[in-house]
Parts: structure tokens; sequence; C-alpha cells
């Protein structure tokens, strides 16, 4: 069966620069990645083809080896080698999709020429109060992670020696193959990329330069935060393998649901029930604020539930600015139960005694009704 053209395999046009090349990958990989289509052989053929395609095009020389010869210029062992599944080659063809995509890990295994390697960025998820979200605070975490090891000072070579340059490569990390009209370059099989072999690894570490311990930080939470933002520790994430640098460490905040309030941006908002009394003839009460303080709302007479009161500046701090929201407190008018046969009496003589103009609403709603019924006789007698 004859193979497929690379360029139609990544659903793109040979005029196509490498950037919309690099973009059509990162879309197909996605769609076609076998985690997202567990157990299904053709998916994992099309994943395959793309990860093949993507592999000779994103490289400026294969691409215009292929351009030239197309298919048969990678023939015989000549261009695909780890392109066809899922081989050595394929962690570094495969971190194309998430570079620039996820803002952490793009760059969490970058690796230098002397084996250095940068170490992963770590994530922590903190939950805190309201109050704690509204006027800021310092927390302390203690995270085990891992640290460069005091034994070998992160070279992962036992005390007294040191890493040697690597003789199958000469400390480059790659090395290179000819194939035909042009050079194959891979990943050093004997460092693995690193440039250097420890010949006497580190008792302490095992040769990886790193421990894991449990340290406590310090995290400054500014006033204003919200649940799911993200806090980041430059350099306090995993050490690096070989003496590289260290990693990130993100704080996720989650805030924990209040008794009281709920937030929306920086406002709060918050139900309060009053009397069917209070409500008729007006009156006031207090209610706490999240500054740990109290507010008096005055409630005028003849005031329907569900009625809302502003309480200007009362909500919380808006993040890295001046600005503060609002608190809107929402009454509920709670109809009395469990009444007494006066209290009965009481509310039975009310009754007797109110009109349209003590309840103006349901007198209008069922005058409409009426009309409507009557409007529909009227229909039913002429017919």
């Amino acid at each position: 069966m004859s193979k497929r053209c690379f360029y139609e395999t990544l659903e793109v046009e040979r005029s196509v620069d490498d950037g919309q090349i690099k973009t059509a990958f990162r879309k197909l990989a996605m769609k076609w990645h076998p985690d997202k289509n567990p157990g299904d052989q053709a998916s994992e053929n099309r994943f395959k083809e793309i990860n093949e395609a993507y592999e000779i095009l994103k490289d400026p020389n294969k691409r215009a080896a292929y351009d030239r010869f197309g298919h048969a210029a990678f023939e015989q062992g000549a261009g695909g080698g780890g392109a066809h599944g899922f081989g050595t080659d394929f962690a570094s063809t495969f971190a194309d999709i998430f570079e620039g995509v996820f803002g952490m890990g793009g760059a969490a295994r970058q690796r230098s020429a002397s084996g250095r390697e940068r170490g992963a960025d770590l994530r922590f998820n903190m939950e805190i109060t309201l109050e704690d979200a509204f006027a800021g605070k310092t927390a302390e975490v203690r995270i085990p992670t891992s640290v460069v090891c005091e034994t070998c000072s992160g070279t992962g070579a036992k005390a007294g020696t040191k890493p040697k340059t690597c003789q199958h490569c000469g400390g480059q990390g790659k090395v290179r193959h000819a194939q035909g009209f042009f050079t194959l370059e891979r990943t050093c099989p004997i460092c693995q990329g690193r440039g250097q072999v420890i010949e006497d690894p580190c008792p302490s570490c095992s040769g990886s330069g790193r421990v894991t311990r449990e340290r406590t930080l310090s995290v400054n939470i500014p006033a204003g935060v919200e649940d799911g933002t993200r806090i980041r520790l430059a350099g306090e994430g995993e050490a690096g393998l070989r003496g590289g640098p260290s990693g990130d460490l993100y704080i996720f905040l989650g805030i924990a649901p209040h008794a009281f309030f709920q937030r929306d941006g920086a406002d709060l908002h918050c139900r309060v029930p009053i009397s069917m009394v209070t409500a008729a003839i007006g009156g006031d009460f207090e209610v706490p604020t999240i500054e740990s303080a109290k507010s008096r709302v005055k409630v005028p007479a003849g005031t329907q539930s569900g009625r809302r009161f502003r309480l200007q500046s009362k909500g919380m701090p808006v993040l890295r600015s001046r600005q503060t929201g609002d608190m809107y407190v929402q009454v509920v008018v709670e109809t009395p139960q469990n009444l007494t046969k006066k209290q009965r009496d009481l509310l039975a003589e009310f009754e007797k005694l109110s009109s349209k103009e003590t309840h103006p609403e349901s007198a209008s709603f069922f005058s409409r009704v009426k009309d409507l019924f009557d409007g529909l006789g009227s229909r039913a007698n002429s017919s």
C-alpha cells in the first residue's frame, strides 16, 4: 500500500512555514493521542503517522530531502527509526505538543551540554479561608521535594571523583550518522544526552545528584486573591540533576466555602431573614462584615422579599489594586410559623382590615385573573 504524503498527514500545504507545521502537529496529536482514544487501534495508527510526518518535516534538512525525493529519501532505515512508534525520540518529539500550551513543564527538563538537567516544576494545592483572602497572610507549607545531594554537591559522582566526558559522543550528548546525502543526529545511547558518564556514582544519591527532603517554605498570600490564583516561587521546585538549575514551585490557592458570604469577584453577597412585621412597618438589623465588624441595614416600610441592600466598599479588595468591592444584603421575609391562638386571631383581624392599598400586588394579580376568566366566558357565550 502506498504511503501517505507527510503534508497530507499533517493536513497542511507544502508552502507552510515551520511554525504552521508545529501548530498543525500539536492540534492533531492532541486529537489522536492514544490516551484520548483508549483501545482504538485506528487512532493509535493515525497518531503514529502524525508523529512520523512531524519528525521529518520539523527538521529543515529532512524536509528538504523529502520535498526533493519523497519517501524514497528515507527508505532502508534512513529516516524512520523512532518516528514509526514510541521509541527513544518520541519523548522529545511529543514535548513539542506541550511547549507553549501549558504554562508549566515546557522547560522542566532542559539539559545542557555538561549533563546538567533542570529540575521539574512542582505544584502544591493550598486551601485558605475567605478571611485570609480578604486580609492576606503569610503561610508556611511543608513540601517533600528533591534537593541537591550534600555528599557529592550535586555532581552525582562519589566523593573524590568527577563525571567523565562520554567517549562515545565526545561530550556532545548526540551522535551523528551519515545517511546518503544528509546526516542524522540522535541522542547518545551511552550518556542519554548528558555528555558525561559517572563511573563511580555517589552512594547517597545513586548518581542523580539529588536526594528527597521535606522543606518548610513561607508563602506570602496577598490580599484579594481569588479561587484558583497561582503563586510562583522561582527556584523552589525540584532540584536539577548533576548541578542543574532547580525548577519552580507553583502554589494553587483554593478558597474554602464561607458560612455566611458568597463571593462574586470582589463583591460579597449574603441572605438575611427578616420578620413579616419588620418588612411591613420597617426597622433595622445588624450584619457582620468580612473585616470582622458590623454594619446596620435600615429596612424601609413595605420591603418585599428578595430586595437587596448595598453596603458600599464592604466587599473584597481587588488584587494588586486600591479598589474594593461591595457587599449586598438580600432580605427574605419569613412567614410566621407555629402560631398561638391569639396570634392567629390577630392575623385574622388584620386580614379583615386589609385592602387593595395594603396588598397592591396581590390585588392587581387577582384582578387580572378575573379579567382573564371574564374574557374567556364572554367568548364562550358568543360562540
